[in-house]
């Protein structure tokens, strides 16, 4: 059985379009920000939250009914100049983060994590995204359209920001939230396959 330790609508979108069968139980953790390399924070973060609901599971269900499930969990940041980009707190920050990734190349990490009892499996994508040059009204607008906010970087390329990206180069359901292809291989190894294969 396979757990979705994520709250994240993209995550649940890409799995479910993917064909996997699973349930969700978001983390509650605050995610802090680990400084350092960029990598490792996000894989910090990633099995932080796999570990939180794991132990959560246990708790309310019992380690017997916990024992065979998998559970997955993930961390995206957006990262410009070595400098760790996360979720905005609010609209001025939103605009920041716009104005920096302006018409520059930018990398996204989305680090995963795959828990089965006392097995782990850490890994992550990364992906460059180009941002076209965005006047204060783009950015303005994009800002009010409210789909900045619960995203690292404050955009999602698959919604609106779509608008901003001039390019990439990866993997595209990276930038989403999830390196679907790479995770499906790992899943595999724990025995999750989608329901078409």
């Amino acid at each position: 059985m396979l757990v979705l330790a994520s709250a994240s609508p993209r995550r649940q979108s890409i799995l479910k379009n993917a064909g996997y069968v699973f349930d969700v139980f978001a983390a509650k953790g605050e995610e802090l920000l680990i400084s350092g390399k960029p990598e490792k924070a996000a894989l910090e973060l990633a099995k932080a939250k796999a570990f939180e609901v794991s132990a959560e599971l246990k708790r309310l269900k019992g380690s017997e009914a916990v024992s065979g499930m998998v559970f997955l969990s993930a961390d995206t940041i957006v990262v410009l100049n070595n400098e760790i980009m996360g979720k905005p707190v609010d609209e001025a920050e939103a605009v920041g983060m716009l104005k920096a990734l302006s018409g520059k190349r930018h990398t996204v990490i989305t680090a995963v994590c795959i828990l089965r009892e006392d097995t782990v499996r850490l890994f992550f994508g990364k992906t460059s995204v180009e941002f076209f040059e965005l006047s204060d009204n783009d950015i303005s607008m994009y800002v009010k359209s409210g789909d900045c906010y619960d995203k690292a970087g404050a955009y999602g390329i698959q919604e609106k920001g779509a608008f901003l990206v001039k390019g990439i180069r990866g993997d595209f359901y990276n930038v989403m939230g999830l390196p679907l292809a790479k995770t499906a291989r790992e899943l595999k190894n724990f025995g999750i396959k989608p329901q078409w294969q």
